[in-house]
């Protein structure tokens, strides 16, 4: 069995380094896309769902995916758009700010997923593009709804874009609520347990996360590690030190490495053994924030 994403696949354009604004480093993206390259290198088959324009980004994109063995049978291309770009500004901690201009992926419609043709025991959400207007929202949903009818394992990660939702961030709070409390697992940045949850406190803004419905939760804390909660347990399982350079990536690859774990060890989700799939999900994550560009990085696994 497989591991399947949809989301936003996309162009990062990355400045030469964290103190310049000479935007000349051309990168893949896309938080799903990271995901399933990630999932790929660690040696489970990724498919990735999305929509890129038929153009040179296209191309590049589509042979990232290549390069990593990522497949690509639900990958789409749209002529009359092109592909999705980001661009990308990093602090002095390798954070990132974004700015978007929006393409091909807003169009992916549900008549171009051919659900027969899905055989992955998980499907994971990355809804940094998801839960804005076109017709990727509906596909979204769709496809939710059909995975909760199959039984099948879904995770979510919100993906909150500050570019993408300014002030209005009621909209994207409803949305995540609605994946929440259909996920079994559910991996937020603290920004974003606080953004929908209302809550600080890792204990009290999980606790609202599973009385909505969500099973496994991960809250990634940066270099403070991983905070884990399931069946009224939690801890904070501890990151490796690294000199960070970018974190562009390192949620999605600690997605993609969970995932990868949970589909290869364990049958039983219990408390002893999420820890343990933390742990080498942790270090993955930190892996990648040691280089310029998350595929670049993932690669290096």
């Amino acid at each position: 069995m497989s591991i399947f994403c949809i989301g936003e696949l996309l162009i990062d354009f990355l400045p030469k380094n964290i103190d310049s604004e000479e935007y000349l480093l051309k990168k893949a993206g896309g938080a799903p896309a990271n995901v399933c390259a990630t999932i790929s290198k660690l040696g489970s088959e990724s498919f990735f769902c999305g929509k890129i324009g038929s153009d040179s980004f296209g191309n590049f994109l589509e042979s990232e995916l290549n390069k990593f063995n990522v497949n690509t049978y639900f990958l789409k291309r749209d002529s009359s758009i092109n592909t999705t770009l980001a661009f990308v500004t990093l602090d002095s901690n390798g954070e990132r700010e974004f700015s978007f201009i929006r393409g091909a992926d807003k169009n992916l419609h549900i008549s171009e997923v051919e659900l027969d043709k899905i055989n992955s025991s998980i499907l994971h959400f990355g809804s940094a593009t998801g839960f804005l207007e076109g017709d990727l929202k509906d596909t979204y949903y769709k496809l939710f709804n059909y995975a909760k009818e199959k039984g099948l394992f879904i995770s979510f990660d919100p993906n909150y874009r500050q570019a993408f939702w300014g002030d209005n961030k009621i909209e994207f709070i409803k949305h995540s609520h609605y994946f929440i409390k259909n996920s079994d697992f559910v991996k937020l940045s603290d920004e974003e347990l606080e953004i929908i949850t209302g809550e600080k406190d890792l204990n009290k803004g999980s606790s609202i996360l599973h009385k909505l419905g969500a099973k496994i939760i991960a809250i990634t804390l940066g270099k403070d590690g991983t905070y884990i909660s399931l069946n009224g347990e939690n801890t904070i399982i501890p990151s490796i030190k690294i000199q960070a350079i970018d974190t562009t990536g390192a949620g999605d690859a600690f997605v993609g490495a969970f995932l990868h774990f949970l589909h290869n060890s364990i049958k039983t989700y219990d408390f002893n053994n999420i820890k343990t799939i933390v742990e080498k999900a942790n270090k993955i994550a930190a892996k990648v924030c040691t280089e310029l560009g998350a595929l670049e990085a993932i690669e290096k696994l």
